[in-house]
């Protein structure tokens, strides 16, 4: 089963670049659906994580804010290195 992973961000946030970039890489070798939302085109996401991007969900739940653990990220995907 692929691992729904949704990212919230906004332009010109640093360390959203960062995590998108380590979600790119990821995904070259661990197999997951990604999908990005700017938080400015979407009011109700702006609301409630205007203060905490980026933010990662996984499955529908908030897993990671601010900064990516990738051996926990891959451990929540399932998967054994």
């Amino acid at each position: 089963m692929v691992v729904d992973v949704v990212l919230y961000t906004k332009p010109g946030c640093c360390l959203c670049d960062v995590v998108k970039e380590q979600l790119t890489r990821l995904r070259a070798t661990h197999p997951f659906g990604l999908r990005e939302v700017n938080i400015l085109d979407d009011p109700e996401a702006h609301e409630k994580l205007r203060e905490e991007i980026p933010v990662v969900f996984m499955g529908g739940k908030k897993a990671f804010k601010y900064r990516l653990d990738e051996k926990q990220f891959i451990r929540r995907l399932g998967i054994r290195d």
